[in-house]
């Protein structure tokens, strides 16, 4: 269903002319007199009614034709490996910090491969999980 609402914006400005713009209004420098401006905006509001829920299909499981070979990532920084894994078309990418200390990777630079999961060769579905364990690169 298609269902268009205009919405009429009606702004009453009031400016107040003094000085040298008052001779570009027509009025006279001192005279008092000020200019109202009126800004009225048309917009038109375009409301398409999308399908059901119940008439969506969920789309088709991932066939053996999808599967992706998980790339090597070992000893690269932790942007070059997600880099990596995104190039070969795996999004669902879980961090982990190898030392067991939980920190966050903010700057995904400083931080260097230890070990993934899947193991780099492995055949994955697309949506598969893929675990990316690393350290920061200074520490040994």
């Amino acid at each position: 269903m298609n269902r268009s609402v205009k919405v009429r914006l009606g702004v009453g400005i009031g400016v107040v002319v003094l000085g040298s713009l008052a001779g570009a209004c027509g009025a006279q420098p001192g005279s008092g007199t000020s200019g109202t401006t009126a800004v009225t905006a048309t917009q038109t509001v375009t409301d398409t009614a999308g399908p059901s829920a119940a008439s969506v299909s969920p789309p088709p499981p991932p066939t053996a034709s999808a599967d992706i070979v998980v790339p090597d990532v070992s000893g690269m920084n932790h942007q070059a490996a997600q880099n990596a894994m995104q190039a070969a078309g795996l999004y669902n990418l879980r961090e982990v910090d190898s030392t067991g200390r939980h920190r966050a990777m903010i700057l995904d630079r400083n931080w260097c491969q230890t070990g993934q999961d899947p193991k780099p060769g492995t055949k994955v579905a697309v949506h598969a999980v893929i675990t990316l364990y690393a350290r920061k690169c200074d520490e040994h």
